[in-house]
């Protein structure tokens, strides 16, 4: 379709993922942003579950440090499968992330 966004380039760097954009612009989102918001059904479980004030990280959870996705794949022309289930689109991937070219035409500000 003529004249819609795509991701041209999906890298990792640093604490999250860096995308550019076919309308030229770069978005970076972290690892924690994508974890948080992840709209597979057993996440989406999972927070919507009270938080265990009692819970106690096993020493193996603290020493694998924060979550961060072992592959990404692309799902049809629409989306990103970061993990087993959470499937990203290209809408939610941009709305999540925060544009680190401000400046360039076609950046937006996103919360």
């Amino acid at each position: 379709m003529a004249g819609e966004v795509r991701p041209v380039s999906l890298k990792r760097e640093g604490g999250g993922l860096a995308i550019e954009w076919s309308d030229g612009v770069r978005t970076f989102v972290t690892w924690q942003v994508l974890r948080k918001n992840c709209p597979c059904a057993s996440c989406l479980e999972e927070r919507s579950k009270p938080a265990d004030p009692f819970r106690v990280l096993t020493p193996e959870e603290v020493a694998a440090g924060a979550p961060q996705p072992v592959a990404m794949r692309p799902v049809g022309h629409y989306a990103y499968q970061i993990h087993d289930t959470g499937i990203y689109t290209l809408e939610q991937l941009r709305a999540l992330s925060t544009p680190t070219n401000p400046g360039e035409p076609g950046a937006r500000a996103t919360g």
